[in-house]
């Protein structure tokens, strides 16, 4: 993790009782629910790290509200899972899933209707973090309006999906707004070392406006148990080798190239490809995969094992023999970390946060892209070695240890409460005539 830190440096006495208070933390996540059903097309490894990140905030005693958009008929409201922890839904166009253009339309709608319920509430918040870009437009506009630090995470790069996956281009309006946010956002949170080398190349932000914290995992959730109990209880047979696939099935995944190589594997080992996630069984991206599986005759090697919750996942990871992330492009890759932590090896392209976690050899492969032909060797790879039985599981977990989300979330605190303290150090520095440029809000959250 890349943290800049004042350790060492003696504070200046508002600095210091900014530490001591707890925190007021709004989170806008507009398009993906932290509690929508994972697997979803806009439901995956960022909802995750919304959700565990706010509830580790709360635990640490701040009080964390989560913005969302009301997306379906039922469950519309506020829900609170833990103390101090609110996941708020707010209207905003139709309450159903919304293409993110369209969605776009909505956003000022959204922003209203957040502003009132601030107002109605009487709440301030000491600094906003948003998720995606249609998050961020939002954050551009509370930055603005309460006078508060806007933290800032992609999640993904629109520019650079567009240069991985030509075939399936990201809309200009995006790149635009991602184009603003790099200027004008106070903090850019990105996952992975990579991550914030392809922001400062694809949008020119400045180095030092980056930090570096990743995802994280519930090692206690997460962690190795008998493979031979969890395949019993998934109905799988000792003898088969168990490819895993964990994720959306959005063409950007590459799952039709894991397909391809299962298609070769399956010549040499008794396989079963498991794939856990995906759409509505009549979605096109699961129609595609499934006539796939007819033309290569992997009916009765390939099982499409829906969505899970994320507290079913253990036993997929721990019953297989690897996971494998045929991903064109990951910010992250958060199925990785999952795996490492339940003792499961893992094969992929350097993509997200692999370079930083793989190796081959000791807990997977790394590929060099994500062909079959390459997936195809590296899986080979990695059933040969398992067979040899030359890699402990705590090998394989020892990758994990340092990622727990509480340590994450204690590293985004920092990110935070170093904004406030750099804006308590403006306010209390500057003349007044510029005290007036910050904002009577703004000098008042300093005080």
């Amino acid at each position: 993790m890349e943290i800049r830190s004042t350790a060492g440096k003696r504070p200046e006495r508002e600095g210091e009782r900014l530490k001591q208070k707890a925190l007021k933390i709004a989170m806008i996540s507009i398009h993906s629910d932290p509690l929508g059903e994972l697997g979803t097309r806009d439901t995956g490894g960022m909802s995750v790290y919304v959700r565990e990140i706010g509830r580790r905030l709360a635990e640490m005693g701040n009080s964390v509200d989560i913005f969302t958009r009301v997306d379906r008929l039922e469950g519309v409201g506020t829900i609170r899972p833990f103390e101090n922890f609110r996941i708020i839904h707010l209207p905003a166009g139709p309450a159903q899933p919304l293409p993110q253009l369209i969605l776009f339309r909505y956003l000022a709608e959204f922003f209203r209707n957040l502003d009132l319920l601030k107002q109605r509430e009487g709440t301030g918040y000491d600094v906003v973090h948003t998720h995606y870009w249609l998050s961020g437009q939002i954050g551009r506009w509370t930055r603005k309006r309460w006078q508060v630090p806007h933290v800032f995470m992609f999640h993904t790069l629109g520019a650079l999906k567009n240069r991985v996956f030509g075939s399936e281009q990201e809309p200009d309006l995006r790149i635009r707004v991602e184009n603003r946010l790099t200027a004008e956002c106070d903090l850019i949170s990105a996952g992975t070392t990579r991550d914030k080398e392809q922001i400062i190349e694809h949008y020119g932000a400045a180095s030092e406006r980056i930090q570096v914290v990743p995802c994280g995992v519930d090692l206690e959730c997460f962690r190795p148990s008998a493979r031979s109990h969890s395949r019993t209880r998934l109905g799988l047979t000792r003898g088969e080798r168990v490819v895993l696939y964990v994720g959306r099935f959005d063409p950007i995944k590459g799952v039709d190239r894991l397909l391809r190589a299962a298609a070769g594997l399956r010549r040499e080992f008794p396989l079963q490809v498991l794939l856990v996630g995906g759409g509505e069984p009549a979605s096109s991206d699961t129609r595609m995969l499934r006539n796939l599986c007819v033309e290569l005759s992997l009916q009765d090697c390939v099982t499409f094992a829906g969505r899970k919750t994320h507290a079913d996942l253990p036993d997929y990871y721990r019953a297989a023999d690897v996971l494998v992330l045929p991903s064109y492009y990951e910010s992250f890759g958060l199925v990785v970390l999952e795996a490492l932590a339940c003792g499961t090896p893992v094969v992929a392209a350097p993509v997200g946060v692999v370079p930083d976690l793989v190796r081959s050899g000791v807990n997977g492969w790394v590929v060099a892209d994500n062909t079959p032909e390459h997936l195809a060797d590296g899986v080979r790879r990695v059933l040969h070695m398992r067979n040899e039985r030359r890699w402990p599981i705590e090998t394989i977990r020892q990758a994990a240890a340092n990622y727990d989300w509480s340590h994450v979330a204690a590293s985004i605190e920092v990110q935070y409460r170093g904004l406030l303290s750099k804006k308590a150090a403006l306010c209390h520095a500057a003349p007044e005539s510029h005290l007036s440029r910050c904002g009577q809000q703004l000098y008042l959250n300093c005080r």
